[in-house]
């Protein structure tokens, strides 16, 4: 099944999914079995691969090397055009909308195109928005933008909305890598109470409680990356539903 459709008909039924995040650039390549393995009998309906600053064909090795261990679909969510690679499923193809810089807003757009071209990944566009989480993160430092306020939800709710009417498919919050704090529930609630696609959240999630609320909140999707990174003792309270 094609991966938006997926995600179109969970979140028509009210199942909320969950997305593993690996970036390449801190992932240890010969850990990846393991690691899939806990993947594998955790509630992952995904798995996102990238990051902000990552070597060349870092991203397509680690995928060759992921989906030989794993059915779920492995999702590119890349920080620029040498991150992308045909042996992965599918591609957020992110655009920027908290910030002002061009490159990210269409510029990066227009290059990956020749890329992908003559692939067969499916592209899924999604409006991107940067929320303040305590510390500055690796995509404003890579962006060249700051994060929208934390305090200021009209904005938020006003760009993620201006996403939707320019026709992007998903809208996606994120509090970045390594955030202190995550997206706040209230500014999940408001942005969800006016889409009519899917919503993404993710960025400095780090326990069971942060993500169920997350969802009561109105995720459609949760991204948790950096808290497996620091303890991947959390698998063990995210298992997969027997249902």
């Amino acid at each position: 099944m094609l991966v938006y459709k997926h995600i179109l008909e969970a979140t028509a039924k009210g199942k909320k999914l969950f997305a593993v995040l690996i970036d390449p650039d801190k992932f240890e390549l010969a850990h990846t079995e393991n690691f899939i393995k806990k993947v594998n009998v955790s509630m992952a309906s995904h798995i996102f691969v990238g990051g902000s600053f990552v070597a060349d064909n870092a991203t397509e090795i680690l995928v060759k090397t992921i989906k030989r261990h794993t059915d779920l679909p492995v999702v590119l969510f890349p920080g620029d055009v040498s991150q992308i690679t045909e042996n992965a499923d599918a591609l957020l193809f992110l655009s920027l909308l908290s910030g002002r810089n061009a490159d990210y807003l269409i510029g990066k757009h227009v290059k990956a195109v020749s890329k992908l071209r003559d692939t067969d990944l499916e592209v899924i566009p999604t409006g991107y928005i940067l929320i303040e989480s305590g510390v500055k993160t690796a995509v404003s430092i890579a962006t060249g933008t700051s994060a929208m306020s934390r305090t200021k939800v009209q904005p938020i709710l006003d760009t993620a909305s201006a996403g939707q009417f320019l026709g992007m498919r998903l809208i996606y919050l994120e509090a970045g890598s390594g955030a202190k704090q995550p997206v706040t529930n209230a500014i999940i609630k408001a942005v969800k109470s006016e889409l009519q696609i899917p919503l993404i959240v993710g960025g400095g999630l780090r326990t069971k409680s942060q993500i169920e609320n997350a969802y009561a909140s109105g995720a459609d999707v949760v991204v948790v990356g950096t808290a497996f990174e620091e303890d991947e003792g959390l698998f063990k309270e995210l298992k997969k539903n027997k249902d």
